[in-house]
């Protein structure tokens, strides 16, 4: 059976040096995504998705596979209570006059399988919420969302 893709594309009113720094620093990923992305962002690190309830709680985890600042990032992406279920994560941010295209390309999943059923519904919180960030100065409730 072939492995599943999701290909998500936003349009931020933002530079590509910001979009990077709100995907690559934790006290902005806390900001509109409800948890702080950590890592030091070197090729083959790790990097995690730390609950700011529970900064012990990761709710994903993976190694760095390309860090291009401020073009590129791949990321390998599982969840620590499973870590044989490797998924692949994509961001490609791309100036665009006065925009920045962000593609999100989240492959390598299993067809039916919990994370795919997960990223379903928690890239589009994510990336509305980054936008609302980055464009307004203030990211969404993501908690809320999520738990609806």
């Amino acid at each position: 059976m072939s492995k599943a893709k999701q290909v998500y594309v936003t349009y931020i009113r933002s530079t590509p040096e910001k979009v990077w720094d709100a995907l690559t620093n934790p006290e902005m990923t806390r900001q509109y995504w409800g948890h702080s992305m950590v890592s030091d962002w070197k090729p083959g690190s790790a990097w995690s998705l730390r609950r700011i309830s529970d900064p012990n709680f990761s709710a994903a985890c993976g190694k760095v596979i390309e860090c291009t600042r401020p073009g590129r990032l791949v990321l390998s992406w599982s969840k620590p209570q499973d870590p044989s279920v490797v998924s692949r994560a994509s961001f490609d941010i791309e100036k665009i006059d006065d925009e920045v295209r962000l593609t999100v390309v989240h492959d390598e999943l299993e067809p039916e399988s919990e994370m795919l059923r997960g990223i379903s519904r928690g890239w589009p919180i994510v990336l509305s919420s980054l936008k609302s960030l980055l464009e307004t100065g203030r990211g969404l409730d993501s908690d809320k969302l999520f738990r609806r």
